[in-house]
C-alpha cells in the first residue's frame, strides 16, 4: 500500500469535521451537476451558444453553469434536462 500524500492527510483529517464535511459534499454536488450537463451538451452536439438560445438565456451564462459557478433555478434545470432529452434521477 502506498504512503499518503500530505494533502491527502489533511483532507482526510479535514473529513473528520462535520462542518467541512457537510460542505464539501454540497459543492462535490453541485460540480457534478454542472460537469453532467457539459458532457450532455456535448454528447447531444449542442455548442453553449445553441442551448443557451433554446433555454433563453446567453451563452456566458450556460459557460458558468457548466463551470459550476451559477447557482440554476429548478425552472433552467428543467429547461436544460428538456432540451438534452433526458429526465432528473436521484440516487
Amino acid at each position: 500500500m502506498r504512503k499518503l500524500t500530505n494533502y491527502e492527510k489533511h483532507f482526510r483529517k479535514k473529513m473528520e469535521d462535520r462542518k467541512f464535511r457537510k460542505k464539501y459534499e454540497e459543492e462535490k454536488c453541485r460540480l457534478d451537476v454542472a460537469y453532467q450537463i457539459l458532457k450532455l451538451r456535448e454528447k447531444n452536439g449542442l455548442t453553449q451558444k445553441k442551448l443557451a438560445e433554446e433555454i433563453d438565456t446567453t451563452q456566458s451564462a450556460v459557460a458558468r453553469i457548466e463551470a459550476g459557478k451559477e447557482n440554476i433555478t429548478i425552472d433552467t434545470l428543467g429547461k436544460i434536462i428538456a432540451v438534452l432529452n433526458k429526465k432528473i434521477a436521484f440516487v
